[in-house]
Order: C-alpha cells, then sequence, then structure tokens
C-alpha cells in the first residue's frame, strides 16, 4: 500500500477537530488516509513502507508537584523511548512525572487515542520535541484521528509555539 499525501489544509475531514484549526499555522503539513486499524506505529510502519525513524510518536505525560498536575508533550521516533521519570521530570520541574492515563490524554486533547498529535494541543501544555525529531527533515505523526497521518518537517514540530527541543532519551 502506498500513501497518498495531500496539503493537510485540504483535507480537514481527515484531522480532529483542534488539529484542523491549528495545521494552518504549520509549514509543509501533509496528511494521508490510512487504515485506522493500522494505526499503531509498528503496524503502520510495515504495511505502509514507512521506516520507524521516519515515523515519531506523541506521549503525553501528567507532571506533578505539590498536589498540582501539568500536562505536556513528549515528540520522540519511534526507535526511541522517552525518559519520563528522568529528562521529563526535571525539565518540567516535577517531583514526580508518569504517562497520562488513556482516557484522560482522549478528553483533553479532543482527540483519538493512537492519534495524538502535539499540532493542536492545549496552548498552556509545553512540546517537548526530541532533537532527531526536530532535525529530522520529514517525519510522520499523528493526526488527532487513527483513520490519517500527518507529515511534517521536524523544524515546524520544532517551532511549535509551546515547543522545546532537548534529548528526551535516556
Amino acid at each position: 500500500m502506498t500513501l497518498d499525501w495531500v496539503p493537510a489544509t485540504d483535507r480537514d475531514d481527515l484531522l480532529a477537530d483542534p488539529v484542523a484549526r491549528a495545521v494552518r499555522e504549520v509549514d509543509g503539513a501533509r496528511v494521508a488516509e490510512i487504515d485506522p486499524e493500522l494505526a499503531d506505529t509498528a503496524a503502520f510502519c510495515e504495511r505502509y513502507g514507512v521506516a520507524l525513524d521516519a515515523s515519531a510518536n506523541c506521549v503525553v505525560v501528567a507532571a506533578r508537584r505539590g498536589g498540582e498536575v501539568r500536562y505536556a508533550a513528549c515528540m520522540v521516533l519511534a526507535t526511541m523511548r522517552v525518559d519520563v521519570n528522568g529528562v521529563v521530570r526535571k525539565h518540567l520541574d516535577a517531583r514526580k512525572a508518569s504517562f497520562a492515563p488513556m482516557a484522560q490524554a482522549v478528553e483533553l486533547t479532543g482527540m483519538e487515542y493512537g492519534g495524538i498529535t502535539p499540532i493542536g494541543l492545549p496552548d498552556d501544555w509545553p512540546i517537548l520535541v526530541d532533537t532527531a525529531v526536530a532535525d529530522h527533515p520529514d517525519v510522520v505523526i499523528g493526526s488527532g484521528v487513527r483513520r490519517s497521518k500527518l507529515a511534517v518537517p521536524g523544524a515546524a514540530l520544532a517551532s511549535l509555539k509551546s515547543a522545546d527541543v532537548i534529548s528526551l532519551a535516556n
């Protein structure tokens, strides 16, 4: 199977509502329709012939300090793991950090699980973009829904309003 990439602004029917509103600010964003059963990264990459190191995952983290919970998104290549308890916790100045529960991530983002993307997240959420993602010429990410994927230059993710580019691996 091949992917038919088109400008994301031409197919907002393939994007979650918050993503459709925000994608206009992302230079070079393209969208392609996929089988929603293949939205998970490994299955998607295998079926559509996309290298794992050309695909990035968005991980939602809940950071806690003194009874306050703040949320953040972490963007890493599919070949990497986020150091939530080390790098992310320290960067967010939290006492404790963990992956946000699925139902909570879906509710807070307005996106489908397996399709959450940094584009269109709440404005007050930090977006931590791994240096390997920021340096990538074109990375495949979620679109807010399971039935499509976005392709965007890594530099476009690094330039999102609340983005910080750091090394997220331990």
